[in-house]
């Protein structure tokens, strides 16, 4: 039998569980582990050896997948290496269940690299419980990171197809934001955030009229205070997608001022988010070097002249003079064409927004 617990999970409460893939070679300890995890509302499938667990993890659509080390056909370490290798399983999280001792063993740890998690024998039911619930918060959180990626991704290309004149702006301001903040030495999580933020920084355009976004000439001072309206907008709808804030605060805030003369809500210096004041410098970059209704692009020296004359004013000068430290070191990829060329058109993931 494949699959256990389902009625009794739903008995226990839970309208949707959690599915547990255990591949353990011993029939006593499969039935003891499914035992504790049909108890605490998981719903469990078991495997015998490692061909079946291979099979098993895909068509389950497991959440997590328990394998012992010793599994016969193929060993537990194959079986995480097989399932990292296919894009269908490589991200579900595998805990390893070794024998006494195992854990300490340098070779065993080496092989067991591709797995999330290892638990030495004898087992104990507190630890495998509480080891297979961060794993499922792992997964929950990264199929939630993937659906918030395609979501900003729809946004971004609807925000081009209202304003066709800023094509792929979005995509390679997020790039040139992403690798401002990697050189600052920032970590995944916040890189993460700039990525979407930037992406998503004119979302709020999608609330402004097209006869605003693409007058060739001056906006008047009532058009002007309509296009100012955008970044709330754009905050309001990228709330529901950020659980923590982080990326909705960049939309907000990028376009506020070092001296404190920006919108909406005139934050000055340090003020002004991190990720904002990034998003903010890689913005005007990308919009000063490529063509706009009312002007056409201009060559990356005289963009870095016209940043640098703003520099304390309107953007943070450190990060200006990063900027022109980034283009002395790599003047090709931020010529237009060659930071047109390195973008990524549609998203692949916080770690893979910056050149690459």
């Amino acid at each position: 039998m494949r699959q256990i617990g389902q009625d009794e999970a739903h008995q226990a409460g839970h309208a949707s569980p959690h599915r547990v893939l255990i591949a353990v070679n011993d029939a006593a300890v499969r039935d003891e582990l499914a035992a504790w995890l049909v108890g605490d509302g998981f719903e469990v499938w078991r495997a015998g050896d490692g061909p079946a667990a291979i099979a098993l993890a895909r068509e389950a659509d497991a959440h997590v997948i328990i394998v012992d080390v010793d599994l016969t056909g193929v060993d537990g370490y194959e079986v995480c290496r097989r399932l990292r290798l296919d894009p269908e399983t490589m991200s579900l999280p595998i805990i390893l269940l070794g024998g006494p001792g195992e854990a300490g063993d340098q070779n065993d740890v080496a092989r067991g690299l591709e797995a999330d998690d290892f638990i030495a024998a004898p087992f104990e039911q507190v630890e495998l419980l509480v080891r297979v619930r961060s794993a499922v918060r792992l997964r929950t959180a990264m199929t939630r990171l993937v659906t918030v990626y395609g979501l900003a991704a729809a946004l971004a290309n609807a925000i081009e197809a209202k304003d066709p004149t800023t094509e792929h702006h979005c995509q390679r301001t997020s790039a040139l934001a992403v690798r401002l903040g990697s050189e600052l030495g920032l970590g995944v999580d916040e890189l993460a955030a700039i990525g979407l933020g930037a992406l998503l920084h004119d979302v709020g355009k999608i609330g402004v009229p097209e006869a605003v976004l693409n007058k060739p000439g001056k906006l008047t001072a009532r058009e002007q205070a309509v296009l100012r309206i955008h970044p709330i907008i754009g905050e309001r709808i990228c709330r529901p997608l950020d659980g923590t804030g982080s990326f909705a605060r960049i939309v907000r805030h990028h376009h506020e001022r070092w001296d404190g003369g920006g919108y909406p809500d005139g934050l000055r210096g340090d003020e002004i988010p991190i990720g904002a004041r990034i998003v903010s410098l890689a913005d005007a970059f990308d919009a000063i070097t490529h063509d706009r209704p009312y002007r056409e692009g201009r060559p990356v020296d005289e963009a870095m002249l016209e940043l640098a004359r703003s520099s304390g004013r309107q953007f943070d000068p450190q990060l200006v003079q990063l900027l022109g430290e980034l283009i002395e070191r790599e003047p090709g990829w931020l010529e237009p064409d060659g930071l047109a060329d390195s973008v990524l058109v549609g998203l692949r993931g916080p770690g893979l927004l910056a050149r690459g």
